[in-house]
C-alpha cells in the first residue's frame, strides 16, 4: 500500500466494520502511519483475520466482535478499546449491509435489516463512542454513499439509509463542536476489490458500464479513501466539520456521459464566442 507523509504515531484509531473492505483498508491506512488500531465487526473469523494482517505495520492492534445493531456490544466493546489504547483520536463508523432489490421485491425485514446495520447502527457507533473520544480534537468520519444524494434504482433501501448518515454526521458536527470534536462524512464511488462493487457490478460488461460513468474512467482504490479518511484526521483539515466528502472521480459532480464531447466534435461544433 502506498502511504502519504501524515503520521499517527501512537494515536488511537477505531474502526467499525473494519474487518474487511474500504474499512480494512482504512485501518492499514492508519497503521501504516503509526497509529495503533481496533476494529469491531460481526464476524470473528474476519476480525482474527484482518488483525493478523494489521499487526503487520508493527503497532497494537485489538479486535472485537460486536454487531452495530446491538447498542450495548458496541458501548461494551468501545470501553474495552479505550481501556488498551486510551482516548479515541480517529473513530471511523463504516459498518453497512446491501442487497439489490426493487422495493416491490423487497420485504420489510429486508428494508429494515439495512436501515438497522446503515443508519442505526451508525447511531449506535456515534452515541457509544462519545464518552472515550479525545476531547478536544478527535476527528468522527462515517463512511456514507453517493446514494445518500443521487437516488438509485434497486437501492432504496441503501439510499434511505445513507441520506439519514449525513444528516446525523451534520446534526452532531453542530452539537459536538463544544467538545472540540470534528465530525464528517467520506462518500466513496465505486471502489475496486470490495463487496459493494461484486453486487453492484456482477458482470465485466456492468463493471466496464460502471467505469465509463464516472469522469475519471476507473473506479477508486481502497488505499485512495483511506488517503482522505487521514486527511480529514489531521491537522490540514482543522477547520472542516460537518461535511460530506465524495471520493468517486467526479461522479457525484453530475450526470456524465463520456461519448457527449467526442459527438459535438464530430459535428464541428465550436464556440462562437
Amino acid at each position: 500500500m502506498q502511504t502519504i507523509p501524515l503520521r499517527f504515531d501512537n494515536a488511537h484509531v477505531f474502526v467499525a466494520g473494519g474487518s474487511s473492505g474500504i474499512n480494512l483498508g482504512i485501518a492499514h491506512g492508519f497503521a501504516a502511519a503509526g497509529a495503533n488500531v481496533s476494529i469491531l465487526a460481526r464476524k470473528a473469523e474476519r476480525i482474527d483475520a484482518a488483525v493478523a494482517e494489521l499487526k503487520a505495520h508493527g503497532g497494537g492492534v485489538r479486535g472485537f466482535s460486536a454487531d452495530v445493531r446491538n447498542y450495548e456490544a458496541v458501548a461494551g466493546a468501545l470501553r474495552e478499546a479505550h481501556g488498551a489504547f486510551g482516548d479515541i483520536a480517529v473513530l471511523i463508523s463504516g459498518a453497512a449491509g446491501n442487497f439489490v432489490a426493487p422495493a416491490l421485491g423487497m420485504s420489510s425485514n429486508g428494508f429494515k435489516a439495512v436501515m438497522d446495520i446503515d443508519l442505526l447502527g451508525t447511531f449506535h457507533v456515534m452515541r457509544a463512542a462519545h464518552a472515550h473520544l479525545l476531547k478536544p480534537g478527535a476527528s468522527f468520519i462515517n463512511i456514507t454513499a453517493p446514494q445518500s444524494q443521487r437516488a438509485m434504482m434497486l437501492q432504496a433501501h441503501v439510499c434511505a439509509a445513507k441520506a439519514g448518515i449525513d444528516m446525523l454526521t451534520k446534526s452532531l458536527a453542530m452539537e459536538w463542536a463544544a467538545d472540540g470534536i470534528r465530525v464528517n462524512a467520506i462518500s466513496p464511488g465505486p471502489i475496486e476489490g470490495t463487496e459493494g462493487m461484486s453486487r453492484l457490478a456482477p458482470t465485466p460488461k456492468a463493471a466496464e458500464a460502471s467505469k465509463r460513468s464516472v469522469p475519471l474512467g476507473r473506479w477508486g482504490r481502497k488505499e485512495e479513501i483511506a488517503w482522505a479518511a487521514m486527511f480529514l484526521s489531521s491537522p490540514f483539515a482543522a477547520y472542516i466539520s460537518g461535511a460530506i466528502l465524495p471520493v468517486d472521480g467526479g461522479g457525484s459532480a453530475g450526470r456524465y456521459d463520456p461519448d457527449l464531447l467526442g459527438q459535438f466534435g464530430q459535428m464541428g461544433i465550436t464556440s462562437q464566442v
